[in-house]
């Protein structure tokens, strides 16, 4: 088979499986981390489809691999071991080593001259896997068909990658994969739930969407007038089955800008959000602010907006579940206008062809409001830029803390010590109290952003008199 008879099998091959009434959510390759997260020198885990995952750096192939996690000896968790001295990873119950290819390497409670690690009973299964558009990619069906399957890639961004600058952000949501890209492939809610944050009430108008194709592999749709009635243009999106959408906007305001989404179910109620936001400004002006702010400053906003709907979502689906035995989905929403569209898209999708991540399943008990709003767990201590930046403003307090103290205790040999010099020394000296203390509580603040959200979304804050 030549090279190009392969290229043709990949792009026919369809992601899903062979049935064309079905979809089947394990023939699919799905992001489980952005590359730029990872640490070659630790392992990380990743939930996918409700099967736990350790992902690592293999130094003798230098290349990222994804393995069950868990050893084929007594099922204990690969990703509570190590990489040790000879590349391989170890379990940490018993010491059994698995080279990258998932093959047992070393039992160290065997007997000379037994083989027991040539066992195919020996092996961890490995995943295989992708690196597209800086994320890692992880094949979650049968291993064979994997390369004869595409990888679900954001098409404007494959034409001209070097001509956009990308923001990236990620987040696990308490709510099902099916919610997020409910919520995200509708428009319409922007101005309202996210209103003071990335939308003002003040835009809210008719929204009519059209669905132009549609299919197994998912759906096309416009919006002819576009955000902001009509003042920003034509606005597409893109739902590339089962887990991918993008919204593309094209304005003389800003240039042209994507929303891109990718939802990776993680088990029943709940998922990772991969939110990618590329743009390609008409001004240098932005381009430059956008590639000079610190990654986790912007990661702080963007956990704000998601939680901005988190909360009622995830009962939301709750409210639905208790209707599906009875009800469809046209009946238990109500939908009189076009601005649902592209929600009954897809959910018809998911009708159509059978398209249930966890058939069978019912969702877990409600989350408490604390919870929901954790940003610790569900985005910080897995970010690289978020979690060092964490650990330096708990630094910097300690300093400030620290100057406070040197200041306090100095004071009283300033006041006296220096002649006609103690008064100016005695007024610096409290001045660096005082502003250790503001520091100390200002930092405080920003650290409590790493941790947790909002109580209050904006949009329910007060409004001002007079508006």
């Amino acid at each position: 088979m030549t090279t190009a008879d392969i290229s043709r099998r990949v792009q026919t091959l369809p992601a899903g499986g062979d049935d064309p009434n079905r979809f089947d959510w394990q023939e699919v390759w799905y992001p489980i981390a952005y590359v730029k997260d990872l640490d070659k020198e630790k392992l990380t885990t990743f939930t996918l489809l409700d099967r736990d995952l350790v992902i690592w750096w293999d130094h003798n192939a230098n290349t990222w691999r994804v393995f069950a996690d868990q050893c084929p000896h007594r099922l204990a968790r690969l990703s509570e071991g190590r990489i040790d001295e000879d590349g391989l990873i170890e379990c940490p119950y018993h010491g059994w080593a698995f080279s990258g290819t998932g093959e047992c390497e070393r039992i160290p409670q065997q007997v000379s001259g037994r083989s027991a690690e040539s066992s195919p009973r020996a092996c961890v299964d490995s995943l295989p896997i992708s690196i597209q558009q800086g994320l890692l990619f992880a094949y979650a069906g049968q291993p064979e068909r994997a390369a004869l399957t595409p990888v679900p890639i954001v098409g404007p961004i494959e034409e001209s990658p070097d001509d956009w600058i990308i923001l990236d952000g990620f987040r696990d949501l308490p709510y099902d994969v099916l919610t997020l890209l409910e919520n995200v492939l509708d428009p319409s809610h922007l101005p309202y739930t996210h209103h003071r944050s990335v939308g003002n009430r003040s835009n809210a108008g008719p929204v009519e969407l059209e669905v132009m194709e549609s299919g197994k592999q998912g759906f096309y749709g416009v919006w002819e007038e576009g955000p902001r009635q009509g003042k920003l243009g034509t606005q597409t999106t893109t739902f590339v089955a089962p887990g991918l959408m993008w919204h593309d906007l094209t304005s003389s305001q800003f240039g042209r800008t994507l929303t891109v989404v990718y939802a990776t179910p993680v088990r029943k109620g709940e998922c990772r959000i991969f939110a990618r936001f590329p743009f390609q400004f008409s001004s240098k002006v932005p381009a430059w602010m956008i590639s000079h702010t610190p990654t986790w400053f912007s990661h702080l906003g963007q956990n704000a907006i998601l939680e901005d709907d988190q909360i009622f979502l995830h009962f939301q689906e709750r409210y639905l579940e208790r209707t599906k035995d009875s009800k469809s989905i046209a009946q238990a929403f109500y939908l009189p206008t076009r601005a649902d569209r592209f929600v009954l898209a897809l959910h018809q999708w998911q009708e159509r062809f059978q398209a249930d991540p966890f058939p069978g399943q019912s969702l877990p008990p409600e989350r408490t409001r604390e919870q929901l709003l954790d940003r610790y767990y569900s985005h910080t201590v897995n970010c690289a830029s978020c979690s060092q930046a964490l650990k330096n403003v708990k630094r910097l307090r300690k300093v400030m803390v620290g100057l406070a103290l040197v200041a306090w205790t100095l004071t009283p040999l300033l006041a006296f010590g220096f002649g006609v010099f103690s008064i100016k020394l005695s007024i610096a000296a409290t001045v660096t109290i005082f502003s250790s203390a503001v520091a100390w509580l200002s930092l405080g603040q920003l650290e409590k952003r790493f941790l947790k959200g909002r109580s209050i979304p904006p949009r329910n804050y007060p409004e001002k008199k007079g508006r």
